[in-house]
């Protein structure tokens, strides 16, 4: 008898943590405990700075209030950096919504090497930022750009090549619409400056941007699509929904949730994302490509203001929750609907 009361006690306490209420906590307990120390740390000092004068070496200071962001707004290169942070975020994931739409439905189809192709595209993603942003670095180069070769060297169908001396309009006819040729002329000796022009770099940027969210979206937007049942699909085809009237009626409406996430992810990382416009262009030329969070670094880093430096690092903040609980509000009443 002495020996079966230790046991039902044990049997007790077992089925109690079993129970739903101690159970999810335990579970959940560590994740939140970790978020918390990484995320809610950091941002609360970030916050507490933010209405100080603390500088490098120190993370006390004089309390100002709203001072360090009232100086941030008056500040034009701040104001330079906000509007960048739009465009390019904005911008870049167009490019990308539309590339991984097409992506993903090329890539469902079966054809020879598909394995392949998947890889390649889902390669940028692996591939650590900055390692491929200085591979960019090469590719906008001012002397030896890929870029600038692939639009000075033209292969003809003759088999020669074909200097850019003149106007290129059966080649490249958008060549002459671009904001850097006024002349109508590719000249060879002296190519344009990918990264030491404002309108070039902030093209770069935003290339840079698409190519390094485009596998991302294309792997959520194909997890989409493989979602969606067959029978969907064949009663599609009965009704005689085909081409452009069944992506518009049935395949856009069933996608259009899981591709707002993937759209808010996309805002997400590149409108936080320091790593490609640092590499890049480090805010150049003459501060014409800063964005919010090159911007906070060059403040509170190199010029050791860090109070103001986290006042222009936490304007991004109410602007994202913004964002994310319209897109999720949007999404749920999608899925509902």
């Amino acid at each position: 008898m002495e020996a079966a009361a230790p046991s039902r006690s044990r049997r007790r306490w077992g089925d109690l943590f079993e129970e739903r209420r101690f159970l999810a906590p335990a579970l959940i307990g560590p994740a939140v405990l970790f978020v918390g120390l990484l995320v809610a740390v950091p941002l609360g000092l970030a916050v507490y700075l933010s209405f100080t004068n603390a500088t490098s070496g120190s993370l006390s200071g004089t309390w100002v209030g709203l001072d360090n962001y009232i100086h941030a707004w008056d500040s034009s290169n701040f104001r330079t950096a906000l509007e960048n942070t739009i465009i390019f975020t904005l911008a870049s994931q167009a490019l990308v919504v539309v590339g991984a739409a097409i992506l993903a439905h090329a890539l469902l189809r079966p054809f020879r090497g598909r394995w392949l192709l998947r890889f390649l595209i889902v390669l940028p993603w692996a591939a650590p930022v900055a390692l491929s942003t200085i591979g960019f670095l090469w590719i906008f180069d001012s002397q030896f750009s890929v870029a600038n070769w692939t639009l000075v060297h033209d292969v003809m169908p003759g088999g020669g090549h074909l200097y850019l001396y003149k106007p290129a309009n059966w080649v490249l006819g958008v060549i002459d619409d671009l904001p850097w040729v006024h002349t109508g002329k590719i000249d060879p000796f002296n190519p344009p400056q990918w990264l030491g022009q404002a309108t070039l770099a902030k093209l770069s940027i935003i290339a840079v941007q698409a190519w390094r969210i485009l596998p991302f979206a294309t792997v959520i937007f194909l997890a989409g699509l493989a979602s969606i049942p067959p029978e969907v699909e064949d009663a599609a085809r009965m009704d005689g929904a085909t081409g452009l009237r069944k992506f518009w009626h049935v395949t856009l409406p069933l996608q259009l949730p899981i591709a707002i996430v993937a759209l808010l992810f996309g805002i997400v990382f590149t409108a936080t994302d320091m790593t490609v416009v640092y590499i890049l262009t480090n805010g150049g030329p003459f501060n014409s490509t800063q964005v919010l969070t090159t911007w906070a670094y060059q403040t509170g880093i190199v010029s050791s203001s860090l109070g103001q430096g986290a006042a222009v690092s936490l304007y991004l903040l109410p602007a994202l929750v913004v964002v994310t609980v319209l897109m999720l509000r949007f999404a749920r009443k999608v899925e509902i609907g």
